[in-house]
C-alpha cells in the first residue's frame, strides 16, 4: 500500500510538471504572436511617413526586428524542442509508474488472496486438531476401561491377592501368562 501510494504521488508530481511546461509552451508561443503584433504596428506606423525616410527606416527597423526575432524564435523554438522532450519523458514516466501501480495492486491482491488461504488451511488444520484430540480422549478412555476389565479378571482368581499400589502393563501381562497357564494344566 505504500509503494502504491508512492507511485502515485510520483505521478501526481510527474502530471503537475507535465501541465507546468504545457503551459510555459503557449505562453512562449503568445509571446511569438506578441512580437509579430508589435512588428505589424511597426510596419504601419512607417506607412505614414515621408517615401524616402520610411524606406530607410523601415530597412533599418525590419532588419534590426528581424534580427531580435530570429533570435526570440531560435530561442523559444530551443525551449519549445527542451519543453517537448521533457513533456515526452514525463509522458513515460507516467506511463512506467501507472504499470508500477497496476503491478503493486495485482502483488497486493494476490498476496491478501494467499494470507486468505492460510488463514483457511490453519482453520481446517485447527478443526482437525480438536477432531483428533477429541478421538484421541476417546481411544484412552476405551484403553482405560479394557484396561480396568483386565486387571479385574486378572484378580478375580481366589488365590490372587488384590494389588495394594497401580500395576505396570508388564506385571499384568505376567499375571495374566500364570492364570492362562493354570487354566491350561487344569483343562488337560
Amino acid at each position: 500500500t505504500g509503494a502504491i501510494s508512492s507511485l502515485q504521488r510520483q505521478l501526481e508530481i510527474q502530471g503537475s510538471e507535465l501541465r507546468r511546461f504545457r503551459y510555459e509552451n503557449k505562453m512562449l508561443q503568445k509571446q511569438l504572436r506578441e512580437r509579430e503584433e508589435q512588428l505589424q504596428a511597426l510596419s504601419d506606423k512607417f506607412c505614414s511617413l515621408t517615401e524616402e525616410q520610411r524606406k530607410e527606416e523601415v530597412m533599418v527597423m525590419i532588419e534590426e526586428e528581424n534580427h531580435s526575432l530570429r533570435q526570440a524564435v531560435t530561442e523559444q523554438e530551443s525551449q519549445l524542442a527542451k519543453q517537448n522532450e521533457q513533456i515526452s519523458e514525463l509522458e513515460g514516466t507516467i506511463k512506467r509508474l501507472r504499470i508500477e501501480v497496476v503491478t503493486s495492486r495485482r502483488h497486493a491482491q494476490e498476496h491478501k488472496q494467499a494470507q486468505e488461504e492460510t488463514k483457511s488451511q490453519v482453520e481446517a488444520l485447527q478443526h482437525k486438531e480438536v477432531q483428533t484430540k477429541v478421538a484421541l480422549e476417546r481411544i484412552r478412555s476405551q484403553f482405560e476401561r479394557l484396561r480396568s476389565k483386565i486387571i479385574q479378571a486378572a484378580f478375580s482368581v481366589e488365590t490372587q491377592d488384590h494389588p495394594q499400589a497401580e500395576l505396570t502393563e508388564e506385571q499384568v501381562l505376567g499375571v495374566m501368562q500364570v492364570c492362562g497357564s493354570s487354566k491350561l494344566s487344569f483343562q488337560q
